[in-house]
C-alpha cells in the first residue's frame, strides 16, 4: 500500500467519521428542541466558509491610557516590594 492509498483511506474513514458526528448533534439539537434550525444553518455555513475572525483595534489615547495604568501598577509593585524589605 502506498502513501497515496493510504492517505485516501485515511481521508474516506474521517469522512465517515464526521458524517457520523453531524448525525449525532443533529439528534442532539433536535433533542434539545433546536430540530434543524438556525444552529445547524450557522455550523453548515461555517464548515463551507471559515472567516478569519474580525481584528480588534484600540484607539491611540485607548493604547496610551492602558499602557499608562499597567506602568502605575508595575511601579506601584515594585515600591510595595521595596517597603517590605525594609
Amino acid at each position: 500500500m502506498t502513501d497515496t492509498e493510504l492517505l485516501e483511506a485515511a481521508l474516506i474513514g474521517l469522512g465517515r467519521q464526521r458524517s457520523e458526528l453531524e448525525e449525532k448533534m443533529a439528534e442532539l439539537r433536535q433533542r434539545l428542541g433546536g430540530g434543524a434550525g438556525q444552529a445547524a444553518r450557522k455550523s453548515a455555513a461555517a464548515d463551507s466558509v471559515e472567516l478569519a475572525p474580525k481584528k480588534r483595534t484600540m484607539s491611540a489615547s485607548a493604547r496610551r491610557k492602558r499602557i499608562i495604568a499597567a506602568t502605575k501598577k508595575r511601579w506601584a509593585e515594585f515600591h510595595a516590594k521595596k517597603a517590605a524589605a525594609k
